[in-house]
């Protein structure tokens, strides 16, 4: 068993009977929707799940898993999902799948949500590995960006995966990869982009986190908020 299917398998025996749950999207999501399905069958664990994106939608479909829409819901008692970057104080960077606004949208419904990492997310400020994803309306991209550069960030339109197009959400939103010059601490960052109109959402995951799960060498280590 790999770090990722241990930290994921950890994680779902924190799954309840009759708890709705929201499912991320990537490898160790993947691990994750698999572990609740099976528990599901061997145990008779009763479980609705709300998808983060199309592809964890899809997966949890093939596995039989009961959904729910996300406009049907107003609270998850669980969401479990992964991050590109994890700070000591367990603010997350996200949205490098461009599915900002379901991902914060479960993240800040849920009752506890819980992130899935390895060692090598751990960083000690937000955007030191990558850019800070800023998914923005696509008339307003250039007075955002005006905006942002106001702050210290150098903002670029993220290219699709061909490199003939752009990026656009699947509500139709444009992305700008953000790289700031570190001089704003992660919360002060936070406070400024939320004020800036035309931001339809960003990937700093400020005081969200309820715990965050680290696989290393066939460990899991968790860390709660205090």
């Amino acid at each position: 068993m790999n770090d990722k299917q241990l930290v994921a398998e950890h994680a779902a025996r924190l799954v309840d009977d009759g708890m709705v749950v929201g499912l991320g999207t990537g490898s160790t999501a993947n691990y994750f929707i698999e572990a609740i399905a099976k528990r599901r069958v061997d145990e008779g664990l009763n479980v609705q799940v709300v998808a983060s994106s199309v592809v964890s939608t899809i997966k949890a479909q093939q596995l039989g898993l009961p959904m729910l829409a996300l406009e049907h819901i107003d609270h998850l008692d669980l969401y479990v999902d992964g991050a590109d970057e994890v700070t000591t104080d367990l603010t997350l960077l996200k949205g490098r799948g461009a599915d900002l606004v379901r991902e914060k949208l479960l993240a800040n419904a849920s009752d506890k949500f819980l992130v899935l990492i390895d060692a090598s997310k751990r960083v000690s400020r937000i955007g030191e590995n990558f850019p800070i994803p800023i998914e923005v309306m696509p008339f307003a991209w250039q007075l955002v960006q005006r905006s942002i550069t106001k702050l210290g960030g150098q903002a670029n339109l993220r290219a699709n995966a061909s490199k003939d197009g752009l990026v656009v959400t699947s509500h139709g939103s444009l992305v700008l990869d953000v790289i700031f010059d570190g001089n704003l601490d992660h919360q002060s960052l936070n406070d400024r982009l939320n004020a800036i109109p035309g931001i339809v959402e960003h990937g700093i995951f400020y005081g969200l986190t309820s715990a965050v799960f680290c696989a290393e060498q066939g460990l899991v280590q968790e860390q709660w908020r205090s």
